[in-house]
């Protein structure tokens, strides 16, 4: 799989310089914003009203209403995922509240999640600051490096069983419940963790007192579990791609980092909407302040970032098979290849 990178344009402008170019789409509008949270959350609120009324017709019904209802979530959270950056209203405290809320929603502690997605923002591509907020991805080096057992165990984690399958669930119901990474880094972190399970326990409690556990086991979970398989797969493919971008620490380059190692995820319409633009992740990454529903606007005014780090559907899903990033070729590889080249299994 190969992804389409920059035209001539492109490549003859530094990835800095493109940070004062699209420091004019940072501003939010205050009313855009909030009819996105109304378009949003109100189907999301009439899918779960109505997944919950089909239960005494038919349970599978209420199943398939439920995941659908996983993609207006994914959009609840990337909605959050903006309030994390400062990009979805003027006002920080409004913000910051909306993402707590939001939080409740997509099963994220909204201050933890924002400052462990800030340090991977920092880093991401720094071969030397890994292990935050990103997938795990090792060198041909360090993967030769492991034991018999050690390889076995990278296998298993790069496995799509277990990325897509096992890890969503994790990451989501169980994972983001403990401040990881931030221990020790003070009381507002447990705050932002037990506060959010707490207002979920309730919230869980509510409705088996409501319905018993059929709405917990066919709406709440379905729908859960469904945002969180697509949301990893997005963040997945917007970074593990064959031409993407890691470099040591004394090579590496934020912008850089940010342009090369980010991909321009190229969907259909109604799912560009469903999953509020964050397919424009190069776009993204580059300056982290413009809001979602402006980032289509960069990509009009600029189209040399339109034809930048293009990766369709169907290219997307080759990179499941790749696996290890290999630093002679500055390429990601795939473990075959790497058996192939170096002799290992």
């Amino acid at each position: 799989m190969t992804i389409t990178t920059t035209d001539a344009a492109a490549q003859a402008r530094p990835a800095k310089d493109w940070v004062q170019i699209l420091a004019r789409y940072r501003e939010p509008s205050t009313r855009r914003s909030a009819m996105e949270l109304v378009v949003t959350l109100g189907p999301f609120a009439l899918l779960w009203a109505l997944a919950w009324a089909t239960m005494s017709v038919s349970y599978w019904l209420a199943f398939a209403i439920a995941a659908l209802n996983g993609l207006f979530l994914v959009r609840i959270f990337v909605i959050q995922h903006d309030c994390g950056h400062a990009s979805f209203f003027n006002n920080r405290k409004v913000q910051d509240w909306v993402g707590r809320c939001l939080g409740v929603l997509t099963l994220t502690p909204y201050d933890v999640w924002r400052r462990t997605h800030s340090i991977y923002h920092s880093h991401h591509g720094d071969l030397d600051q890994r292990g935050i907020g990103d997938v795990m991805t090792l060198t041909v080096e360090e993967y030769r490096a492991r034991n018999w057992f050690g390889r076995l165990i990278y296998r298993l984690y790069r496995h799509p069983l277990v990325l897509f399958g096992l890890g969503p669930s994790y990451i989501f119901i169980l994972q983001n419940h403990v401040p990881l990474g931030l221990m020790t880094s003070g009381w507002r972190y447990w705050l932002s963790a037990m506060g959010t399970n707490a207002v979920i326990v309730i919230l869980v409690g509510l409705i088996i007192w409501l319905g018993g556990f059929m709405p917990l086991l066919l709406i709440y979970l379905p729908t859960s579990v469904i945002a969180a398989t697509i949301g990893i797969w997005l963040f997945y493919v917007q970074h593990q791609f064959e031409e993407t971008h890691w470099a040591k620490n004394d090579d590496w380059q934020l912008h850089e980092a940010a342009l090369e190692g980010s991909s321009h995820y190229v969907l259909p319409q109604p799912l560009r909407w469903l999953s509020a633009n964050i397919g424009i992740h190069h776009v993204h990454h580059l300056y982290s302040r413009i809001p979602f529903y402006r980032l289509p606007e960069v990509l009009r005014d600029h189209g040399e970032l339109a034809q930048a780090q293009r990766l369709t559907i169907r290219e997307s899903l080759a990179s499941v098979g790749l696996h290890v990033w290999d630093e002679k070729l500055q390429k990601l590889t795939s473990f075959a290849d790497v058996k192939a080249r170096y002799g290992l299994v």
